[in-house]
């Protein structure tokens, strides 16, 4: 495998430098940043009242307040708190699928994962990356280390997809590892049974994880372009081969690959997930750089 970190250009990575991935929602973390944190302390920015208790720092308490009720309250605060950003890379046999003349999907998902990478560690928040196919292969936490970029390209190098997928069972087992509220961005193709896939992705909005899906195809599986007899390969499956007329299947084929989109899309909207297309033959920082245009104007 060519090496990504020689093709992991600075320059092209430097558009990134002035886009936030802010998160929606309220995250937890350790070092002050741009980010809300559910935790409250006595810094930034005032949150509520509560009742004193013995114990209290008396120089928290709101005298204002006393002297309207007669009773001692404390100000509470929100902190600010960097984003724990957690990147789960797909590296089934499905991903080492390029097609004609284009890069493998787990190629260009490395070249994602990079790049998201680069994104939270220039802006100090703090990102670690999951690798997965039938069970998760590595776990690498969290860091805000600007070196914690070298671990995760190394491991991306290190990575030769293969063996079958299983979605459901991975993400429900992280939704329940990943303890602190955080930004959860998956790489993947997504060929699995979508109503379970889908109740799988609600485990981590029910963990209050915000979650962002790169939905990752190749040209060929969008338009299915194959003439003449052809000898299909189960890139999960060693031996498992199938000789077919592409030209008899097409349309029945692009019809369920525009009703699994469809669905999946539909799902993630429900859940208030981002949802993000891209496909192998668009420039990746291109279709980065729209999704967190777009996430920025919103």
């Amino acid at each position: 495998m060519t090496q990504i970190s020689s093709l992991f250009d600075p320059k092209v990575l430097a558009k990134f430098a002035n886009l936030e991935l802010v998160a929606r929602q309220v995250v937890e973390g350790f070092i002050s940043g741009r980010h809300k944190s559910p935790f409250k302390g006595f810094s930034v920015e005032f949150a509520e009242h509560r009742e004193y208790s013995p114990g209290d720092e008396i120089r928290y308490i709101d005298w204002r307040t006393y002297a309207k009720s007669d009773r001692y309250y404390i100000k509470e605060f929100e902190e600010e708190t960097n984003l724990r950003c957690y990147i789960l890379m797909d590296v089934s046999g499905s991903m080492k699928y390029g097609g004609r003349n284009e890069i493998t999907k787990y190629r260009y998902g490395c070249f994602l994962t990079a790049a998201l990478a680069y994104l939270m560690l220039h802006q100090q928040d703090a990102v670690g990356m999951v690798t997965f196919d039938t069970d998760v292969r590595r776990y690498i936490p969290p860091r805000a280390r600007p070196n914690h970029l070298r671990v995760l390209l190394e491991e991306l190098e290190a990575t030769e997809p293969g063996r079958e997928t299983e979605l459901a069972g991975v993400f429900h087992g992280l939704a329940e590892r990943i303890k602190r509220r955080g930004l959860v961005v998956i790489i993947s193709d997504f060929f699995y049974d979508t109503p379970d896939l889908l109740g799988a992705l609600q485990h981590f909005r029910h963990r209050k994880h915000e979650l962002v899906l790169f939905h990752t195809m190749a040209p060929d599986e969008l338009n299915f372009p194959f003439k003449g007899w052809m000898e299909f390969r189960n890139l999960e499956i060693r031996d498992d081969r199938l000789r077919i007329d592409p030209r008899r299947l097409r349309s029945e084929y692009l019809k369920n690959v525009t009703n699994f989109i469809a669905e999946l899309k539909k799902g993630c909207g429900r859940m208030r997930a981002d949802y993000v297309p891209v496909s192998t033959a668009t420039p990746f920082d291109y279709a980065l750089s729209r999704y967190l245009s777009a996430r920025a104007a919103r």
